[in-house]
């Protein structure tokens, strides 16, 4: 019963602003879209909000003084000599004293783009892009004859050094399918975005978040200068269209993607004409990497080895588009349910909110359950007190005792059957079905939803309802504290000790109002 899984943001628009509360977060943005519900269910997890910053241009003092000067020492990329240009990790000051930011930063060579506003105007194409399958562009910068781009910085390492340079573990099977999955669907949402191009697809573009998720880097999006280079790495690896006429299409971005899945099957890196030969061979085993020591199922690794060979072809209309890619590999992701840093055998990422400070003043058992993020003691709360704050919210007269009216009713109690039953996902959908109606608020049915909506790992929606519950009785204390809940699951802690202040205040003030003199 209940959720437990965090699933796509979703509903209705941030209520607007009540009067009250001065630090009103935006509604978080959401990912871009995957290709199915079964997709949602094996891609990572959608971010909390505010993660992904809008595409800002930083001067180049800004991204100097983050990188340390462009200090030898935060070099990260992985090409060497081969690449014309340098990546390197940096941190970015958070806004209003919040953490900095790890981020990585790609300065071009002297004068790869003369003209600024055609740099700035591809960087923005590709800043407007969002999906939890790419590292994605956050910052620009044209200053003099600098240009440089600002990602996301993904902390695990690239493909690449998991593969070819692994030390402690080769990567399992499952994870090699679920690599290919996440690629092809940031290579799908790219595509449909209007970005069907991208440059060098190689194991090296391919890094790993704090989750260990594999994550598609934004930079190949753009070209590598203005002359149209567009491939750095070793000639066998290169499209062969590109290297008679030395234009990328989207068939260029199917071959080096097939690049890619030989590199998951093998395990290090053979030319493509070669793979070729062993799998016209029917060889299967000769294509596999030994080191996965047959810890793969047969017909999968023969699906992944027609598929690659399809994506080989020297003729670019005998490959096969990316929406195939990703209805042929989306079937075969295996241990779905396992976290992406359990199969790649790194740490455990720290992702807990931190409850909020406690304010100085006493609090209620509502506001302590709140300040402890007590979601179960809040639902035994909120059972028991059931719908004695709604009293005089709603006056109606005769006429609206319609059948719609009852059947919004019998929507109100289904809700509260799955609430006490602690089905947490049905309460939703029930209460859903009472709210947009539309004849009758009820500030409980909006905290109440607001509940199963953290239950469910959903605090921007809970945040949402808590605000709206605000609006229906602007003084309800109740209101308060569960902005603070959810707040505090955004790790907007400022905010939350402040909701959390004020539901005490309100609380005070109606206690004062109630003494008898």
């Amino acid at each position: 019963m209940g959720c437990w899984r965090s699933s796509l943001r979703s509903g209705p628009h941030a209520a607007e602003k009540p009067p009250r509360h001065r630090h009103r977060p935006p509604p978080p943005p959401t990912n871009g879209p995957t290709s199915s519900l079964n997709a949602q269910q094996a891609a990572p997890p959608a971010r909390a909000s505010g993660e992904v910053p809008a595409l800002a241009e930083f001067s180049l003092a800004e991204l100097r003084a983050a990188t340390a000067g462009f200090a030898p020492g935060n070099i990260v990329s992985e090409s060497g000599e081969k690449a014309p240009n340098l990546v390197y990790r940096g941190q970015l000051r958070g806004p209003g004293g919040a953490p900095p930011r790890a981020v990585a930063v790609k300065k071009f060579a002297k004068l790869a783009w003369p003209d600024p506003k055609q740099f700035a105007e591809e960087a923005k194409g590709v800043g407007g892009l969002r999906h939890r399958s790419m590292a994605n562009l956050i910052g620009y910068c044209c200053d003099g004859d600098d240009r440089l781009l600002v990602a996301e910085f993904m902390p695990n390492d690239t493909l690449a050094k998991h593969l070819f340079h692994w030390e402690n573990q080769t990567i399992e099977w499952a994870m090699r399918l679920r690599v290919a999955y996440y690629i092809s669907q940031a290579l799908e949402y790219c595509s449909t975005k209007g970005w069907p191009l991208y440059h060098d697809l190689n194991a090296y573009r391919v890094l790993f978040d704090e989750n260990g998720d594999p994550r598609l880097s934004c930079f190949g999006l753009m070209k590598n200068s203005r002359d149209g280079k567009s491939y750095s790495t070793n000639l066998a690896y290169t499209p062969p269209e590109y290297l008679r006429n030395g234009r990328v299409t989207p068939e260029s971005v199917i071959f080096s993607f097939g690049t890619v899945l030989l590199d998951l099957l093998s395990g290090k890196r053979i030319p493509p004409s070669h793979a070729l030969d062993i799998m016209r061979g029917r060889n299967i085993q000769a294509v596999m990497d030994s080191h996965l020591e047959g810890n793969y199922s047969i017909e999968v690794a023969t699906t992944l080895v027609n598929l690659a060979s399809q994506c080989l072809q020297y003729e670019p209309r005998d490959r096969p588009d990316i929406k195939k890619l990703v209805s042929i590999l989306e079937p075969l992701q295996k241990k779905i349910e396992v976290p992406s840093y359990v199969m790649l055998g790194i740490a455990k990422p720290v992702e807990e909110p931190q409850a909020p400070p406690t304010p100085q003043r006493p609090l209620s058992p509502m506001g302590e359950a709140c300040s402890r993020m007590d979601l179960t003691a809040i639902y035994q709360i909120l059972f028991t007190t059931h719908y004695r704050d709604d009293e005089g919210s709603n006056e109606l007269s005769f006429q609206e005792w319609t059948q719609q009216m009852r059947d919004m009713l019998d929507a109100r109690k289904r809700g509260d059957s799955a609430f006490k039953d602690k089905d947490f996902k049905a309460a939703i959908d029930c209460y859903t079905q009472f709210v947009d109606v539309g004849i009758m608020v009820s500030p409980t049915v909006f905290a109440r939803r607001s509940l199963c909506y953290l239950m469910c790992d959903q605090p921007d929606a809970a945040l949402r309802d808590a605000m709206q519950a605000q609006i229906v009785y602007p003084d309800w204390p109740t209101a308060f504290y569960m902005q603070a809940v959810a707040l505090s699951k955004l790790n907007m802690q400022s905010d939350a000790v402040d909701m959390l202040n004020e539901a005490s205040q309100l609380e005070e003030k109606r206690q004062k109002s109630t003494r008898v003199p």
